[in-house]
């Protein structure tokens, strides 16, 4: 009976300690996140002080990449960017490497433990000793001497230390996980512009192949009429003037068009070479009072808004690894094992050895070293709360700044097409009149020149119009789904 009680005595030891160890295990010094307080405006400022809104159901940052970009030319060029993209692998990898680092942070919150052995073994006969009679006492047998032993460590998490430790490893991982996802609307955006560059620098060099041709045609008429003595010399210069301005500038587009095909295969992850570019639709205006959804939606969509508040929670976590810092660490370790001169002796259970030790520490001076940590860490979370705040503000002035675009984006595109209209029509009656005789060849120059760099600011004035879909896509925070 006594032993019986002596049993149910150190159980319930055992379990109590058990109980206390838990209790204290769950002690958690740091703060608790709380989301920064941010006032968020009702609707966006769209153009001239306009307050746009729509229903939050219904946002243009909702929708896939691919039900926003339609022509299957760029459909095709995202997702080979979307698949090869070096950047978006290295942020992959990013990710990859920090989930390890949480399982490699988590570890220390468990036990270690370990098992080793050592042996020492022989098998001489006498005749090893110079004896020679076969019957001396050598050793003989194969095991001189041994052991066997398990230890383990722990150091109990009472104060929280590991955890938070867990969960700022854990709010990084969350962070590049954001990162990721920015880069990829970021690629798409790059992408598409890309893209439209190159099909503004298609059409501008096909306008300068038709200015060509129609100048070559008026420095041939020029030169028929001063053969004849009908025009002087300096018209036909003139008109060679005009002729020679437009050649010049068809290696300078080829040069963008190509480098601007470069570009774009590195977003591609590809070796430099050409890029299908051919789309007629590619600028074509975006449609009118795109849906916006409402502000506050935002602290949810954009990638770096959550990649900022990502990056908070884990500073906030790392104020509780500070904190933990002050209080005593309590390390456990046990070991047992059994020895002897035989096989048989390692598993008797009268060689066997245990113990415990267990270690208890406090901090006591460090010369500051702890407060200056705690601070540091208050310091730091107090920098990402800022930028938290600031990375939400960026994103209302990125989507009015896009919605402002967009409107008067279309009227700039809008007076240029009536700009053209107007250089096309007063060319056509210059031509005309000097034909006629009724003018100087000096009015064909002036107007044509007019007429080459209207057509030319129009295609910008288009390519500016369709970058303002992607604009205001990326600033609503799109693309990454």
């Amino acid at each position: 009976m006594s032993n019986i009680s002596t049993w149910t005595k150190r159980a319930y030891a055992i379990a109590a300690g058990g109980v206390l160890i838990g209790t204290l295990a769950g002690c958690n010094v740091g703060p608790k996140y709380k989301r920064p307080a941010y006032q968020a405006p009702a609707a966006f400022r769209g153009p001239d002080d306009a307050a746009i809104a729509s229903e939050a159901k219904n946002s243009l940052g909702d929708q896939q990449w691919a039900q926003v970009f339609r022509e299957p030319e760029l459909q095709a060029l995202i997702t080979r960017a979307l698949t090869n993209n070096y950047d978006l692998r290295i942020a992959a990898q990013h990710i990859a490497e920090q989930r390890a680092q949480v399982q490699i942070t988590r570890a220390q919150q468990f036990p270690t433990v370990s098992v080793g052995g050592s042996g020492v073994g022989a098998d001489f006969d006498s005749s090893s000793f110079g004896t020679g009679s076969g019957s001396g006492s050598g050793i003989t047998s194969p095991l001189a001497i041994g052991s066997i032993n398990v230890s383990a460590a722990w150091t109990p998490d009472f104060w929280g230390l590991y955890r938070k430790q867990t969960a700022a490893a854990r709010a990084v991982l969350l962070a590049q996980t954001w990162a990721q996802r920015a880069v990829r609307l970021s690629l798409v955006q790059d992408v598409v512009t890309d893209y439209l560059q190159l099909r503004a620098l298609d059409h501008q060099l096909e306008i300068t192949r038709q200015t060509i041709k129609a100048r070559q045609d008026s420095v041939d008429l020029t030169k028929a009429l001063t053969d004849g003595g009908s025009s002087p010399l300096s018209d036909l210069r003139q008109a060679e003037q005009l002729l020679y301005t437009a050649t010049s500038q068809v290696p300078q587009l080829e040069q963008q068009i190509q480098v601007e095909e470069n570009a774009l295969t590195l977003l591609l992850g590809e070796n430099p070479g050409p890029v299908a570019h051919t789309d007629p639709n590619a600028l074509t205006p975006p449609p009118q009072d795109l849906p916006t959804g409402i502000p506050s939606q935002l602290l949810e969509r954009r990638p770096d808004i959550q990649q900022a508040e990502a990056t908070l929670i884990a500073a906030n976590a790392q104020i509780g690894v500070a904190r933990a810092q002050f209080f005593p660490q309590l390390t456990i370790s046990a070991s047992a094992g059994t020895g002897g001169n035989s096989f048989a002796s390692l598993v008797d259970s009268s060689s066997k050895t245990i113990y415990g030790i267990g270690s208890l520490s406090q901090p006591i001076f460090q010369g500051g070293k702890l407060r200056g940590q705690l601070n540091l860490a208050k310091e730091t979370q107090q920098e990402d709360v800022l930028a938290y705040q600031k990375a939400i503000t960026t994103g209302f002035h990125d989507v009015s700044n896009a919605l402002i675009a967009l409107n008067k984006q279309r009227a700039y595109r809008e007076q240029q097409e009536k700009l053209v209209a107007a250089a096309q029509d007063s060319t056509r009656l210059a031509r005309l009149r000097y034909q006629g005789g009724a003018t100087a060849y000096l009015e064909v120059l002036t107007t044509d020149t007019a007429l080459f760099t209207a057509q030319l600011n129009l295609v910008t004035a288009q390519q500016g119009e369709a970058l303002t879909l992607v604009q205001l896509y990326t600033a609503l925070g799109g693309g990454w789904q």
